[in-house]
């Protein structure tokens, strides 16, 4: 009896470890950070749309900043939220895929990602995703402003199009919340209670009013597809919506598929 007894307090208190570590260290395994210095010069390939940088800073000290690729002659505004690797250093290389159909793109760095600077939280990303949109609405109205969120990046753009009601929300590889994401690679830990950044996509997407496109691959291993289909599944039947399933996509392909680009260009063009 006492053997069972001392075993279960062992795997009890190591359990308690697997969770205090989690706990301790799910920033990293969320957020995979990449730091440009302040004065790192971006430098894109021969025939890249120029770009202009932007900073704002924030109510909490926080220095954000973000590249504007700019069109000829724009047809409105992308503002692109960007997954969970990487700086705009490898992220602006997407910018031509909205320029080449007569938009401008605003592409932001988070907190601790390139040159943006700041004490993380989910709190703060919300708060830096709708001081972005407030830029942009200085230049351009709603009607003319898409939201674009790439992954993490769903998180930012499916409550600020909530909120705000653009022309439209488009979605690459979403997840419907961060818990399910989670629980897809172990369902051992209590991440409702662990998970600081749950980010409620599932939650956000009941409110949206404007046309919602929604890209997923069946064989993403990273944001399980069942993920997606549910927020798909929770968009507004009165909501113009359309979900574009690649059987052979993944998490970080769906752009080498055709569909992937007419589609795009449809909503961008407002068929």
């Amino acid at each position: 009896m006492n053997i069972v007894l001392n075993t279960l307090s062992t795997l009890a208190v190591l359990y308690a470890l697997v969770c205090l570590f989690y706990w301790l260290v799910q920033e990293r395994m969320i957020f995979i950070r990449f730091r440009l210095p302040p004065h790192y010069r971006f430098r894109f390939k021969a025939g890249h749309p120029p770009h202009e940088e932007w900073f704002i800073e924030q109510p909490d000290g926080a220095k954000l900043h973000a590249l504007l690729f700019t069109a000829p002659e724009p047809k409105g505004v992308v503002l692109y939220f960007h997954g969970n690797t990487g700086s705009l250093r490898r992220w602006g290389k997407r910018a031509p895929r909205f320029t080449k159909l007569g938009w401008n793109v605003l592409m932001p760095d988070p907190r601790g990602y390139g040159k943006s600077r700041g004490r993380l939280s989910e709190a703060a990303l919300h708060a830096d995703a709708e001081a972005w949109f407030e830029q942009v609405l200085k230049q351009w109205s709603r009607d003319r402003i898409v939201l674009f969120g790439r992954s993490l990046g769903s998180g930012l753009a499916t409550p600020l199009a909530a909120k705000h009601g653009p022309r439209a929300l488009v979605l690459e590889s979403p997840f419907a919340n961060l818990i399910e994401v989670a629980r897809s690679y172990s369902v051992l830990l209590p991440y409702r209670l662990l998970l600081r950044y749950p980010f409620r996509n599932d939650r956000a997407i009941r409110r949206v009013t404007c046309p919602v496109l929604i890209f997923h691959g069946q064989r993403d291993q990273t944001v399980p597809y069942a993920s997606a289909l549910r927020l798909y599944a929770l968009v507004p039947p009165t909501v113009q919506r359309e979900m574009v399933s690649f059987p052979h996509g993944h998490h970080n392909d769906l752009p080498r598929f055709d569909l992937y680009h007419r589609k795009l260009k449809e909503l961008l063009d407002g068929h």
